[in-house]
């Protein structure tokens, strides 16, 4: 077994660098045969370029691809189609991995093939968010680190040949987000299985929260309520109406739970304030989802509205 870890990256050369010589890290066992990293800046603007070729020594396993800004899917499209490997192993460019994390992967894959006698599965690892920079793998394992998602690219491995039976990412998800769950519908509808595999261990790093990355937050659930009606374009069913929270219940909540836009990013500002002055940047992160989700809901019904 060869593996293909493919990261796109675009701007994040800091963690990028913790994330590259944690790959290099890797302990292997049988199966692996090898490894490889695909890493495809998309146009980044920092000295993320500039730096890899300064410092090809320090990351021998890296192979970088450059394209013009175009997303992820895009880039994660570009890195299977020059990745050498047969597994094709996705991790996103702010995640920092264990050194058994390959091993954990490939000893899972093998194992369900042999079990199922096909190699109708993918391997899900564990995603740890954690804020802290310097040592981001001390961060223990929360509740709220649990996922639900069924194919999310931020940690996940499957064998090349079914990832481009499905027909990779559609490059057409430009902006943020759904394009990794997308893809996740069509490997569903094979009959792929999710295989998690704990032992995959990798540590989402995301600075803490500021009052400043508000308008960058909003922008975001922006993108994603766009992008969100091109997952239910293609795929008009109730499971992603419920995925997208494009339903009257998520609209009843998340208006419920702000009081009707009362509770917004406005006016919990003090709050938010008061929170990270005192050290709990998590705290007000969690309370500024409450108008983070109405404004995304509200951003879906009315674009939804407005292509009618």
């Amino acid at each position: 077994m060869f593996l293909s870890v493919v990261i796109p990256t675009y701007n994040r050369l800091p963690i990028l660098q913790k994330c590259l010589r944690a790959l290099e890290q890797q302990q292997l066992v049988e199966p692996i045969a090898g490894y490889e990293v695909v890493l495809v800046d998309d146009g980044s603007t920092d000295a993320t370029v500039t730096w890899l070729a300064e410092n090809s020594q320090l990351v021998p396993h890296v192979r970088l691809i450059q394209q013009e800004h175009g997303g992820p899917a895009a880039g994660r499209n570009r890195g299977v189609e020059a990745a050498r490997g047969d597994v094709i192993v996705f991790i996103d460019s702010d995640l920092v991995v264990t050194p058994g994390f390959l091993a954990a992967h490939a000893l899972a894959l093998e194992k369900a093939w042999r079990r199922q006698r096909n190699r109708l599965c993918f391997t899900y690892g564990a995603v740890i968010n954690t804020a802290n920079f310097d040592n981001p793998t001390s961060e223990p394992h929360k509740l709220r680190d649990l996922s639900w998602a069924y194919f999310a690219t931020g940690n996940v491995a499957v064998d090349r040949a079914l990832l481009e039976r499905a027909g990779l990412f559609d490059p057409g998800f430009r902006l943020y987000g759904w394009e990794d769950l997308e893809l996740g519908e069509r490997l569903r509808r094979l009959g792929v299985q999710l295989i998690r595999c704990p032992d995959a261990v990798g540590y989402h790093w995301h600075p803490p929260l500021s009052l400043e990355q508000i308008p960058h937050l909003i922008k975001v659930e922006q993108e994603r309520a766009k992008m969100g009606l091109v997952f239910y374009r293609k795929h008009p069913t109730r499971r992603v109406r419920f995925i997208i929270q494009y339903t009257w219940l998520h609209r009843l909540l998340w208006e419920l739970l702000t009081l009707g836009g009362l509770l917004n990013e406005r006016s919990l500002r003090p709050v938010l304030a008061w929170c990270i002055r005192r050290g709990y940047p998590g705290l007000a992160m969690e309370l500024l989802r409450l108008p983070l989700n109405r404004l995304g809901v509200r951003c879906l019904y009315r674009e939804a509205g407005s292509a009618v």
